[in-house]
């Protein structure tokens, strides 16, 4: 994207309302979800080296995101100096990581490679368990974003539209693997190519939710904004280390998993210092 369409597009985005902004860059996030579950279409399978090196770049953006776009942010915009501006982040990120972990052993899903269920007893089909367990990774990505768009509404000065479309960016670009990690293992196990696209891409449709969510929350409180922020950084550390990383140390790929974490996070990071 040329410096001139990029600017072309925040100015778009600074001239509509933020919540409906959140809302608009969680679609684009859906989207890619949506294009990388559209591979069904051309694939059976894929190699589980290729989707190890995919889901470690996943993990990689995720941590590089929670940084320089959430917490990083969080410090600067807290008051006080030494431990007490540091408070708002780490209250934050520690909600935020118990979030995810209640979400977890509460809501019943299964990983991708179908070995072990988590979460309360379901009689829900392995289908609908796989979809949620990608759900749980898009709930504080869309959130992020939301929030970041909330501090533009209520006039932080470290809330910016750039800093916001980047996160959306990044997001959008590590939620590709995701939609083939969805839909590919359906599709492997007999599921029609439309029904595989389907759920592939229904994973990330929580994201817009939670960006309206998050923007409405920051607009009408706004003390909350640091640990709002801070708060979906732990949210998702805590899916990459719970359930990412994990993910992609179940075979023999782990050299590959760990470049593309590289990999992932030198993005992310580019993109926030470049854009941001």
């Amino acid at each position: 994207m040329s410096n001139t369409m990029y600017q072309q597009v925040i100015n778009f985005f600074e001239s509509i309302d933020p919540v409906y902004a959140a809302f608009l860059a969680t679609v684009f996030t859906w989207f890619l979800t949506a294009l990388g579950a559209s591979l069904v279409f051309f694939f059976k399978n894929m190699n589980r080296v290729v989707l190890d090196g995919m889901l470690g770049f996943t993990g990689g953006v995720m941590v590089a995101a929670s940084y320089w776009s959430l917490l990083a942010p969080a410090i600067e915009m807290s008051s006080g100096e030494g431990f007490v501006k540091v408070i708002p982040a780490a209250t934050g990120f520690i909600l935020g990581a118990i979030f995810l972990f209640g979400l977890d052993k509460v809501l019943p899903h299964l990983h991708i490679n179908f070995k072990e269920t988590e979460g309360v007893k379901s009689p829900w089909q392995r289908t609908t368990l796989l979809v949620l367990a990608i759900t749980l990774h898009n709930i504080p990505e869309g959130l992020a974003v939301g929030v970041l768009f909330g501090g533009v509404a209520a006039g932080i000065p470290e809330a910016t539209i750039a800093g916001a479309l980047t996160l959306a960016i990044g997001i959008g670009i590590q939620n590709f693997p995701e939609g083939i990690a969805v839909s590919m293992p359906l599709r492997r196990m007999g599921m029609s190519r439309w029904k595989s696209f389907m759920y592939g891409q229904s994973s990330a449709i929580v994201e817009p939710i939670a960006a309206v969510v998050g923007a409405l929350a920051v607009t009408f409180f706004t003390p909350i904004l640091p640990y709002a922020l801070a708060f979906a950084a732990g949210a998702m550390i805590f899916v990459v280390v719970e359930e990412v990383i994990p993910e992609t140390q179940q075979d023999n790929n782990t050299d590959i998993a760990t470049l593309g974490f590289i990999g992932g996070f030198v993005v992310m990071m580019t993109l926030d210092v470049a854009l941001g």
